[in-house]
């Protein structure tokens, strides 16, 4: 049994899309991002950077005691090494797979949390739009460069990595499949390829289950009030703030 600890965003999705698409057992432990929750010394035990998602697998590759493990791509590696799913043992094609992988926690993840935070969110924080242009254009034109470089590679290949489904897609979906939200409608006339990427890959039932896990969560209505204290949580956190769990998780067992 592996336990998962969660909340329904983009990161989020790529673990229980991976869980889903590998049949492995699981349970969701609620981590409310917006409540603090990453920021608790028991969950700082599991995922030192206080970001979420996290595993606990009690049954882990090759045996031994449970194996904790943070980062959405280093657990959806993790779980393509036990199950021998969606990323090749060895070789070329394995490298290729990572590749991509590793370009979208580099790359398309960042930007796009970058793009959507001055786009959506700063405004309600900053009170002077001239202070967010740079960062906006910034952002948003790199969000536009790297749909460019998916467009080119799926306009000569099934899916990023070449011709199998992979952890590479299932790693950048979440993200690609909210760039109409981030941009606008235009964005898949503009990137036909990676439209068509985007839609077989979302019709996986696979991918529909992963996505759909906890849902509810991001429904609960929130106040005015809580609204502004979930942006002041989540946007002005700083290592004085977290040092004192840091320091109360190193004493708790991994459980």
């Amino acid at each position: 049994m592996i336990d998962l600890y969660y909340w329904p965003t983009p990161n989020g999705w790529k673990v229980t899309i991976m869980l889903e698409e590998c049949g492995l057992d699981y349970r969701v432990h609620e981590v409310d991002i917006g409540r603090g929750d990453q920021f608790t010394p028991r969950f700082l035990r599991i995922s030192p950077n206080n970001r979420m998602p996290a595993i606990v697998d009690n049954s882990p590759l090759g045996g031994g005691a449970p194996l904790a493990i943070f980062e959405s791509g280093a657990i959806v590696e993790y779980l393509a090494d036990k199950t021998g799913r969606f990323l090749p043992m060895c070789g070329p094609a394995r490298y290729k797979v990572l590749e991509w992988a590793y370009w979208q926690m580099a790359n398309l993840g960042p930007m796009m949390g970058n793009a959507n935070h001055f786009r959506n969110y700063a405004p309600k924080i900053v009170d002077d739009p001239t202070q967010l242009a740079y960062g906006t254009r910034r952002f948003v034109g790199e969000v536009d460069r790297l749909c460019g470089v998916m467009d080119a590679q799926l306009a000569a290949h099934q899916h990023l990595a070449g011709e199998d489904y992979s952890i590479a897609d299932l790693l950048a979906w979440p993200w690609a499949m909210l760039l109409e939200r981030l941009i606008d409608d235009s964005v898949w006339a503009k990137f036909p390829h990676l439209k068509r990427w985007v839609d077989e890959v979302g019709a996986r039932p696979a991918v529909q289950a992963g996505r759909a896990v906890r849902r509810e969560w991001v429904e609960r209505q929130l106040t005015e009030d809580q609204e502004k204290a979930r942006r002041e949580l989540l946007f002005n956190q700083s290592n004085d703030s977290v040092r004192k769990a840091r320091a109360e998780a190193a004493t708790l067992a991994i459980k």
